[in-house]
């Protein structure tokens, strides 16, 4: 697909992964929404790239409908749809506190998983009628899976489970959505410089980086963004998740 002119959804713009796709997007001519719940942040990548900014909770209804419509009334049905709204915060599910609280497991799915189905939904409902494109194409999503899906380490319980959500739903998605010309994709990126790596000092990102076989470098959003235009541009790429992890696997700590 061209995004020449088309509309964008891209949850979690305003930072890291997220930002990087929406302004490739927009770079390529889309018409982009970043939808975050920081606004803030949204605001002010959406001002860099010439996009919209909408504040919006993946992991609510109410939320994600409202953002959609409002996406929708400004700049159209959306053709391309990127999850990247996500959290990874690490907790062991027998700490020295006992076990892990059931509602910090729960919001990891919610977000992770449950926001990105959430958003699917709205997006499939809304183009499955709109006029197909070049080879009965209507749209696409692409949600972002990680390495962690397949070799969460310890402490990531919740999150290789969100995860390993979004590479179980992406083949039946994709079957499912078929009939409507609507591919769906997803990412699975390895050690990646987004804000929550960021956080870390330059000795634990050379560690990191280190541990990478080839490059031995962290992967920047710019090199995920570009997987995901590629994504947007193959139509015969459907119902795969793709690794970019510098053939890393993960240990188990």
């Amino acid at each position: 697909m061209d995004v020449k002119g088309h509309a964008a959804l891209v949850t979690g713009g305003g930072s890291g992964l997220g930002a990087a796709t929406a302004a490739a997007l927009a770079a390529a001519g889309a018409k982009v929404a970043l939808l975050d719940v920081n606004l803030e942040a949204a605001q002010a990548h959406a001002a860099k790239i010439g996009g919209i900014a909408i504040k919006c909770d993946v992991s609510d209804s109410d939320s994600a409908v409202a953002a959609v419509k409002e996406a929708r009334e400004k700049h159209g049905i959306a053709r391309v749809l990127i999850n990247c709204a996500g959290i990874g915060t690490p907790k062991k599910i027998l700490g020295r506190d006992g076990p892990q609280p059931l509602a910090d497991f729960d919001r990891v799915i919610r977000i992770n998983l449950i926001g990105s189905f959430n958003l699917l939904r709205l997006f499939a409902a809304d183009l499955q009628n709109a006029e197909a494109l070049t080879d009965g194409e209507r749209g696409v999503c692409i949600s972002t899976a990680s390495v962690a899906a397949y070799e969460g380490q310890i402490g990531q319980a919740a999150y290789a489970a969100s995860k390993g959500g979004i590479v179980g739903l992406t083949l039946p998605a994709a079957r499912e959505l078929a009939q409507f010309g609507i591919r769906v994709l997803a990412i699975a990126p390895g050690i990646f410089l987004t804000p929550m790596l960021l956080g870390l000092s330059e000795e634990v990102q050379r560690s990191l980086a280190a541990s990478v076989p080839f490059p031995k470098l962290l992967g920047k959003p710019e090199q995920y963004a570009s997987l995901a235009m590629e994504m947007v541009r193959n139509t015969y790429l459907n119902g795969e998740v793709v690794r970019i992890d510098g053939s890393l696997r993960m240990a188990p700590k």
